[in-house]
């Protein structure tokens, strides 16, 4: 079972930022992605939907020889939260990792959040500092455009468009003076230049999806799990829509391409 792949899914491409940190810093184990890139995004649907989403796919990763499956989705993560969508079986979602690493960045106890409106509507990433910290400070805002932008890839550091956006958005977090940012959809580093050009260098971002990879080192580690093998692990991509779209944008986000590594399939729904 050690050399099991690790299951990382997400509604679309965010989870890559997941998968990009696992790469370097479990390079000996492989790793199978589904994107649900017919549905995406999630954050915009309801909580028994996305329920019903997560639950399809964690099905399908378990139809594959896996060890762990990483919810690399914040949407997901704040519907599950403490739960599991696989117990039999290490699993976690993005927003604990995250939350810690924030919690233990934070000098002046400001915790900013920005996510999909399913995730800061649920209130998850604040309840999840507070049961560490009740004394911190923390506010949110929702950024319904980044997920569209990314996965069109208006990604540049000088795009206007997305400058804009993110402008509107991180004003509000701005004015509480926050010195730590939770990046919480796994989209977001994409445009992680943008994001840090506007906060300032004195605000730390925390990338949901890279602190998630980090646990499931540490999880892996714990639980004897860690492969054994001696070469280079390998990726395999599914999704459930474009085959081309996701390998022309999936560069973005690993840094390197995927052509030939990604494979077409459907959950009948």
């Amino acid at each position: 079972m050690k050399n099991y792949a690790i299951g990382v899914f997400d509604s679309g491409m965010g989870g890559l930022t997941a998968v990009k940190e696992l790469n370097t810093i479990l390079p000996n184990e492989d790793i199978i992605y589904f994107g649900d890139t017919a549905r995406v995004p999630y954050g915009s649907r309801s909580r028994e939907t996305v329920l019903r989403y997560a639950q399809q796919d964690v099905e399908f990763l378990k139809k594959h020889k896996i060890k762990m499956i990483i919810a690399a989705c914040g949407t997901v993560s704040s519907v599950v939260g403490t739960g599991s969508l696989a117990p039999d079986m290490p699993f976690t979602g993005v927003i604990h990792p995250a939350v810690q690493a924030a919690c233990a960045t934070t000098q002046n106890g400001k915790i900013g959040i920005i996510g999909t409106p399913a995730t800061i509507k649920s209130g998850y990433y604040e309840k999840a500092i507070k049961a560490i910290n009740p004394q911190m400070q923390v506010v949110g805002n929702a950024c319904p455009l980044f997920v569209h932008l990314v996965e069109n890839g208006y990604i540049q550091r000088d795009n206007k468009i997305t400058i804009l956006a993110a402008k509107e958005y991180l004003e509000p977090i701005m004015k509480e003076n926050v010195d730590t940012l939770i990046l919480g959809c796994t989209h977001y580093p994409v445009i992680k230049d943008i994001i840090a050009d506007i906060v300032g260098t004195d605000v730390k971002l925390i990338s949901s999806g890279a602190e998630a990879a980090k646990f499931a080192y540490n999880c892996l580690i714990e639980k004897d799990l860690l492969s054994d093998r001696k070469e280079k692990g390998k990726n395999t991509f599914f999704v459930s829509d474009s085959v081309s779209l996701f390998e022309e944008n999936a560069g973005n986000f690993l840094g390197h391409p995927v052509n030939g590594e990604v494979f077409s399939c459907s959950l009948g729904d």
